[in-house]
């Protein structure tokens, strides 16, 4: 039976570490002026701190990424200390005053390349090709890093957009960081540690933050949430025994408000890179519903959708590892696909009865 201590120990570390921080950051807000008051672009009544994914952030490369500089631990994990920090970093000085947007896409699309196009162009720069066609397959990995850097970069961002009232993004980032823990499981089977210690640092932030919240989680923890996600769905999708589309269903709430909201504000020539309260969960608030409602209800989509599509798409996989590795990784495209177009559905039905219900109560206006 493996040692579990030092796993034990690291999480508990990460839950206690983080609700200490999160405590300190809303004294330290409130002595630095760090609060958001309430306007036409915001969906809170009263003015209230942020900065408090310090504590998430500090807790998690503490309690979650140094300790894999222990050699016995996997590469992939240390690596992801420097862009995690640039991420934050730009997400601290953001919520100390603002930065540039362009600052900030910068570092985001610096983080992701480091992550995943660095590591592909060192084995491309070593390996010893003699062939045209090792180079354009080499050149056609590389294309497809890329490719996922910049959904990296997406993800950073979308999480930020989503992060506007009460608990949502902390709740949502559990619930998904649980489904990629328990498939990580089922396939192995070990214990994915390391997103069991992300999510105690994201659990010990939640009672600051909801139902009502104390302090916000700000720039500094959203982005930094949102790279972490990116790079877990990524990791599992290169894991054998697990259909590959899996951690995109599970972040499907998210990226499907996020998106068809950009993609909307973008087609009525909106300024779209603008603050605004234009996303479905801000509608259903601007409605009358309560921040915990509007959560209920995004919750409710995980549980009573994304999780039995979750568990139907990797029912007929064996959880057992293929020695052999034969039949590749099952991709699952079509229930994904499903799931999607309904949850485009949803939100187009959604964001157009809201708005119906905030004319007839003279609240709509452009946001």
């Amino acid at each position: 039976m493996p040692d579990l201590s030092a796993p034990l120990i690291w999480t508990g570390s990460a839950l206690a570490l983080s609700a200490m921080l999160t405590a300190a950051s809303i004294f330290y807000a409130h002595r630095r002026k760090l609060i958001d008051h309430p306007g036409m672009r915001r969906s809170h009544s009263v003015p209230t701190p942020r900065g408090g994914g310090i504590g998430i952030v500090v807790a998690i490369i503490a309690c979650g990424l140094l300790p894999a500089l222990d050699s016995s631990n996997p590469i992939e994990l240390w690596w992801l200390i420097p862009p995690v920090a640039g991420v934050a970093l730009v997400g601290w000085i953001d919520d100390h005053g603002g930065l540039a947007a362009r600052k900030r896409f910068a570092m985001h699309c610096v983080a992701a390349l480091w992550t995943f196009a660095a590591p592909a162009l060192f084995v491309m720069l070593g390996a010893p090709f003699s062939e045209p066609q090792q180079w354009l397959f080499a050149l056609a990995e590389l294309g497809i890093v890329i490719a996922i850097a910049l959904g990296v970069v997406w993800s950073i961002n979308l999480h930020n957009f989503m992060d506007g009232i009460n608990g949502i993004l902390a709740l949502q980032a559990i619930f998904v960081l649980a489904v990629l823990a328990t498939l990580e499981y089922r396939a192995a089977p070990t214990v994915p540690w390391q997103l069991v210690v992300w999510i105690a640092a994201i659990v010990a932030f939640v009672p600051f933050n909801f139902p009502r919240a104390r302090i916000f989680m700000g720039d500094v923890g959203s982005g930094v949430i949102g790279f972490l996600i990116a790079v877990a769905v990524v990791r599992q999708m290169a894991l054998p025994n697990i259909a590959a589309a899996s951690g995109l269903v599970a972040c499907s709430a998210f990226v499907t408000d996020a998106t068809c909201t950009l993609v909307s504000r973008m087609w009525r020539g909106r300024r779209w890179y603008s603050a605004h309260r234009e996303h479905l969960y801000q509608w259903l608030v601007r409605c009358g519903h309560s921040h915990a409602r509007v959560v209920a209800f995004y919750m409710g989509w995980n549980l009573l959708i994304v999780l039995p599509v979750i568990c139907g798409m990797n029912r007929s996989i064996s959880p057992l590892p293929n020695p052999e590795g034969a039949g590749g990784i099952p991709l699952d495209l079509g229930p994904a696909a499903a799931v999607y177009a309904l949850a485009v559905a949803v939100w187009f039905v959604g964001k157009r009865r809201c708005v119906a219900v905030a004319r007839a109560r003279g609240r709509h206006g452009a946001a």
